[in-house]
């Protein structure tokens, strides 16, 4: 199923019931955090879409030309249609609010769009990397913004998540981090943070 270009999955719920947006990290697909997203909340619409970026045959939601260095105009470009598809299928499944959830990859393309949209009402960044300066933008005001993140992650590295998390709070967000001993993996304590985070939208 495609929708402005993107290959993903959806399951209705209904209307006045939230959307939940699942995005996935490099290499994965729609199918990573649907279940996920289904499981957290059961009565929401869940909506889960494929990157269209393909590095050496990896799915990512925009190009990049190394390890944490961005290709800024497709950022852009990727941000600008997230954006779009994300306020289209919020209008037409009357969601009550917008909900993010997006891991590495996917949290970077969440968070740049918070960054410049606002747009979205709960999100979770879970190891993002956002390796520059972001802009001021006044609708971040009141949303509310998890970051999870390990203390020993050699991709996000820890004083740029610390970074993020101080710019989302220098905007008046409701900012809350959790972190784990680890690296670039998902652990429980994330979860159960998630779970909290949802938890009034359920």
């Amino acid at each position: 199923m495609t929708d402005n270009s993107y290959v993903h999955r959806l399951q209705a719920g209904a209307p006045g019931k939230p959307i939940l947006f699942v995005l996935h990290g490099t290499g994965g697909d729609e199918n990573q955090f649907f279940d996920f997203g289904r499981r957290l909340l059961p009565e929401a619409t869940i909506v889960s879409p494929r990157g269209d970026v393909s590095e050496f045959g990896a799915a990512r939601f925009f190009k990049r030309t190394g390890e944490g260095v961005y290709d800024m105009a497709d950022l852009a470009r990727a941000t600008e249609k997230l954006a779009s598809f994300v306020a289209a299928l919020a209008k037409l499944h009357e969601a009550s609010d917008v909900l993010g959830l997006g891991f590495s990859n996917g949290a970077n393309i969440l968070a740049n769009v918070l960054i410049e949209k606002g747009l979205f009402d709960a999100s979770v960044l879970m190891h993002p990397l956002i390796p520059f300066q972001p802009m001021a933008n006044p609708a971040l005001s009141g949303r509310k913004i998890l970051i999870t993140a390990g203390e020993r992650d050699p991709i996000s590295p820890a004083p740029v998540t610390k970074a993020l998390a101080d710019y989302f709070e220098s905007q008046h967000a409701s900012v809350t981090t959790e972190w784990h001993a680890g690296g670039h993996d998902i652990r429980q304590n994330e979860i159960d943070a998630i779970h909290r985070l949802f938890e009034p939208y359920r």
